[in-house]
């Protein structure tokens, strides 16, 4: 039996998955044809494209899982029509047969006919290519606009920005995401939305897009009003895509789509429709969790299965846009007859939260978070199961300070839905572990829970070690072997017993006798924060890592880089002259890094003590990009030069980094200081990111641009100079008391039960009574420090270890470098045979 799937997204390798795990793979020959040339990749996660991720981390499977199972797979080779007497689909290199027939077609963006579109280059943000097309654009640019305060417009809005323009959202309606809020929550959402620097222009309806005077392009508004910009990108909602299905004669829905019944079946009982191109009762869902449902169901189909019959799909999401929690549950906007809304509103934080009821009272029909989703996994699981509503329903909505339970794993059926991706319900994690599953990655790979939005994850932890625990089975939180005790807990112990050795600490607390690589460095991290001592201390070099151990990072060809501190980015002639110096001397890469430092690279170790002794000369100390501390203090000019800055950021972000310099923390730090709200710094997307007010300084926490991209969260305003340093101390020493082991800000915010509230009840209010505590151990690090590398060159027995043969002081004749832009960078292997020998160095 031959199949063809037309559409190789994210539901049509599902619908593949699917038929692999039922084993119909080696039965039938499976075509998949695709549009794009990337094989399926992850859409939901799309906009981390422009964080650092590239097209294969976000593929969906592995690069031969088509080959491996049999599925012969066509990219880049576009479908143009179905011959429906044939049974065979047309490309511009072929005809294929098929018995059965899958449309995943998805949808393609709406560009609104507005005269002068047709000359802005129509970017949209769908597909991985448009990103590109994006990025092309942004270059030289200064502003961009995005057509459309939808989902995926305020995602393309986040993408602008992190590209470095001047984003702005223009939206037709009155309000942002006008299907999922309601106007409160619309303008809570707006609120936060602009204190990140994002321009939003409501109740806009552009008329003409004509030439710009001051960019590139001027969009002229109904009302008047205009606004210029340097690209737009459209992102005014999506249509099916329908056009094959509309062609070869299929029955469509009232607004598009290829008509299905419950089992996906189109008018022709051979082919098909599943995603965003079908429409089942005349409605077309723009989710992955439906989209996934109907995939199931056909292939359970096509293998031969009893198929679970597609009954329509739960629209409810959980977001985080521009870093900002959104939340919409079922009946969002009480269009149920009788309904009643219980609302929380917290104009400071432009948080707000929507409860809607049944007229009875007993019954969640929906609801609408902006700025706080831990809401969310409570109140969807009310609505989903219909479970009793408390005394008082408004209690499941006011702040978790109060002292208000979230609702409890026992509390939910076997059949509640814990994974709307995969349906995975709580009685298939119960089945998991009935069957002996204990760890939670084998739980995920078992019932694919939490991998696709990863919406579910802290939902799913819960339910499992609930049901671990109600067995008798112990949740091991141990560190390791050796300690039977969480980071948190050895952290307190330490500073309790004032414990400064390792050894103490395995004596007294753990067992063994000489540790292991996770709590050796953990340890070490440990010590440090509390203590501060030299990490060359003897008793201390065995808890760190090779690129503490040496004070330097290695790089992939067993060389390292020297990475001097530059407070603030503000450096003098003489400085920049004794850099480059260096670096010629030693013939040593330069870059100049995101966080206005210069890194040199492809330092041997027998070397570093020579540069560093120069550097410190020079009047430079260590920059700690080895360690697992503060790194740099990024800032703008500020009021000093700029024309718009209100405070002088330089100066502060001078007395923050010469602050923090040393600070050991669960993960590395990286702060940002801009002098106005046009955010040059980007202190918004740092751990702790600063920006300027006419009347002190906001203070922004837990943001983070690595593999799990967050904006910071405003935490503070108008601080003065020591309020602002006094808040910074203890929202940082409060991360390194708490936080897990390798543990960013970013994760450890969104990790802490009562979320940003609690955290405010902590370090403004002092809820714990741990202000001064907390300021006081600061200080003591700060008292402490000194740089590791003028430590280290005082003493000769610390300087043995930088030697990399014990009797020989060459190179190392195994690293062998070549030239490229001027600069010397490592040679690849397949570099080595090709070039002469005395080019090689």
């Amino acid at each position: 039996m031959n199949i063809v799937i037309i559409g190789n997204g994210m539901v049509g390798h599902h619908c593949v998955a699917r038929l692999a795990e039922q084993g119909a793979l080696e039965r039938f020959q499976v075509r998949v044809l695709g549009e794009e040339r990337q094989r399926a990749y992850d859409r939901v996660h799309l906009s981390e494209y422009f964080g650092g991720r590239d097209a294969e981390s976000l593929a969906l499977c592995e690069a031969d899982f088509y080959a491996r199972h049999g599925v012969q797979l066509h990219l880049g080779e576009a479908v143009t029509a179905i011959d429906r007497a044939r049974n065979e689909v047309v490309t511009a290199q072929g005809r294929y047969a098929y018995d059965h027939l899958v449309l995943a077609t998805g949808s393609y963006p709406f560009v609104p006919p507005i005269p002068g579109a047709e000359g802005t280059s129509r970017l949209v943000y769908r597909t991985l290519d448009d990103l590109d097309l994006i990025r092309a654009a942004a270059q030289g640019a200064r502003r961009g606009v995005v057509v459309g305060g939808g989902l995926l417009g305020l995602e393309a809005a986040n993408a602008l920005k992190s590209l470095g323009l001047e984003a702005h959202v223009v939206e037709f309606a009155p309000r942002l995401m006008p299907v999922q809020l309601d106007e409160l929550g619309g303008e809570a959402l707006r609120a936060r939305i602009e204190a990140l620097g994002v321009g939003v222009h409501l109740s806009r309806a552009t008329e003409a897009i004509v030439a710009g005077s001051q960019y590139r392009y001027r969009m002229a508004f109904k009302d008047g009003d205009s606004l210029e910009t340097d690209l737009i990108v459209f992102s005014a909602g999506i249509r099916p895509q329908d056009a094959l299905g509309r062609a070869a004669g299929l029955e469509l829905g009232p607004r598009g789509g290829v008509a299905v019944d419950d089992l996906c079946r189109s008018s022709d009982p051979a082919i098909y429709a599943i995603g965003e191109c079908a429409a089942w009762n005349g409605s077309v869902f723009g989710l992955v969790a439906p989209g996934y449902s109907m995939a199931r169901t056909v292939a359970d189909q096509l293998a031969g299965r009893e198929a679970t019959p597609f009954t329509g799909a739960d629209l409810s999401t959980k977001l985080k846009l521009l870093g900002v929690d959104v939340g919409s549950i079922g009946d969002a906007h009480a269009a149920t007859p009788g309904a009643r809304s219980y609302r929380f509103i917290d104009e400071a934080t432009a948080s707000y939260r929507r409860l809607v009821v049944s007229a009875d009272g007993k019954r969640v029909l929906g609801a609408v978070l902006v700025g706080d989703n831990s809401y969310y996994d409570t109140l969807l699981q009310y609505a989903q199961n219909g479970i009793k509503l408390p005394a008082d329903p408004s209690s499941l909505i006011l702040p978790v300070s109060d002292g208000v339970p979230a609702l409890g794993a026992d509390a939910l059926p076997d059949t509640a839905t814990l994974c709307s991706c995969h349906n995975v319900t709580k009685g298939a994690v119960c089945c998991q572990v009935d069957a002996g599953v204990t760890d939670l990655g084998e739980l995920k790979s078992a019932t694919k829970a939490a991998t696709g939005c990863g919406g579910c994850a802290s939902l799913l932890k819960q339910v499992f070690e609930h049901e671990l625990t109600a067995r008798g089975v112990a949740v091991d939180k141990s560190l390791c072997e050796h300690f039977a005790h969480t980071r948190q807990a050895l952290y307190d112990i330490v500073r309790v017993e004032g414990i400064e050795r390792f050894e103490d600490l395995l004596a007294r607390h753990g067992k063994g006798e000489l540790g292991c690589d996770i709590c050796k460095p953990a340890v070490g991290s440990i010590l440090a924060s509390c203590w501060n001592r030299p990490i060359q201390d003897p008793a201390l070099v065995p808890l760190q890592d090779t690129n503490d151990t040496f004070m330097a990072n290695m790089q992939k060809n067993g060389t390292y880089s020297v990475v001097p501190r530059v407070p603030g980015g503000e450096i003098t002639p003489e400085g920049l002259i004794a850099i480059g110096q260096v670096a010629k001397k030693y013939d040593l890469y330069t870059k100049i890094t995101g966080g206005q430092r210069i890194d040199l690279f492809g330092a041997q170790l027998h070397q570093l003590p020579d540069i560093w002794a120069e550097l410190i000369d020079a009047g430079f100390e260590t920059g700690h990009a080895y360690g697992k501390s503060l790194r740099t203090v990024k800032s703008c000019v500020g009021s000093t030069w700029c024309r718009y800055g209100v405070q002088d950021s330089v100066g502060m972000a001078l007395i923050l980094e010469n602050r923090y310099k040393g600070l050991r923390a669960p993960h590395k730090i990286k702060f940002g200081v801009s002098g106005c709200t046009r955010e040059c710094a980007e202190a918004q997307s740092k751990d702790i990111g600063v920006i300027a007010t006419e009347k002190g300084w906001n203070l922004y926490i837990c943001g983070n641009g690595g593999m799990r991209p967050r904006h910071a969260e405003l935490f503070a305003t108008d601080l003065d100079d020591a309020g602002l340093i006094r808040t910074i101390d203890r929202v940082l020493m409060f991360y390194i008391r708490t936080a897990d082991k390798l543990q960013r800000t970013s994760v450890w915010r969104e990790s802490l039960d009562g979320g940003l509230d609690y955290l405010k009840a902590v370090i403004l209010d002092d809820s714990l009574g741990l202000g001064a505590e907390l300021e006081r151990q600061m200080q003591l690090v700060v008292d402490r420090y000194e740089c590791e590398w003028a430590n280290a060159l005082k003493d000769p027995e610390k300087l043995k270890r930088f030697r990399t043969f014990v009797n020989d002081h060459r190179d190392d004749p195994d690293i062998h470098f070549v030239r490229e832009r001027g600069q010397r960078r490592p040679a690849r292997a397949s570099e080595l045979s090709l070039i002469p020998a005395e080019e090689v160095h």
